[in-house]
């Protein structure tokens, strides 16, 4: 004897919701990195901050591979408010004095490059309609298309 039974089907989440919890996750992702970039961006070799650099190259490629793998500027947005938000928590002075990005070489790269990182990983994302807007060509000024109607006449004023 064969006994079926049946299974009620599993209820996949919305759309909506796996596309908010992606965001939230890389808002985190950013909050992460604000983080410890600021703990540990003044590592030298030599004289060069090469910590500070790597916090931002890193910080360009979670931007911009965000906004490549969700296909819009808000993905590669969101890392980037996270990391903003932290690193303008760290540069805030406490009553002591203390800060903890630091008024030095490292401390410009980390700040400095940081902002141009987010900015390119931002731009250079691809828009919902597909391509980088800043890396395609456009066509301004072009007349959309059908016959033209000539200049609009003089202004004949409210119709009565």
């Amino acid at each position: 004897m064969v006994v079926m039974e049946q299974v009620s089907a599993v209820e996949r989440p919305s759309e909506r919701a796996v596309t908010g919890a992606a965001y939230a996750v890389l808002v985190i992702l950013g909050l992460v990195m604000g983080v410890l970039g600021a703990f540990h961006h003044s590592w030298y070799l030599s004289p060069i901050p090469i910590s500070a650099i790597g916090c931002v190259l890193l910080l360009f490629a979670v931007c911009h591979g965000a906004g490549r793998a969700m296909g819009g500027k808000l993905a590669a947005l969101a890392p980037a408010a996270g990391w903003l938000v932290m690193t303008m928590v760290w540069l805030a002075g406490r009553p002591e004095g203390d800060v903890v990005i630091a008024n030095d070489p490292s401390g410009y790269v980390y700040l400095y490059g940081g902002v141009v990182a987010v900015l390119a990983g931002v731009l250079l994302s691809p828009t919902r309609h597909g391509g980088s807007w800043l890396l395609t060509q456009h066509s301004y000024g072009s007349r959309p298309p059908g016959p033209y109607q000539g200049p609009p006449g003089p202004y004949q004023g409210p119709p009565a």
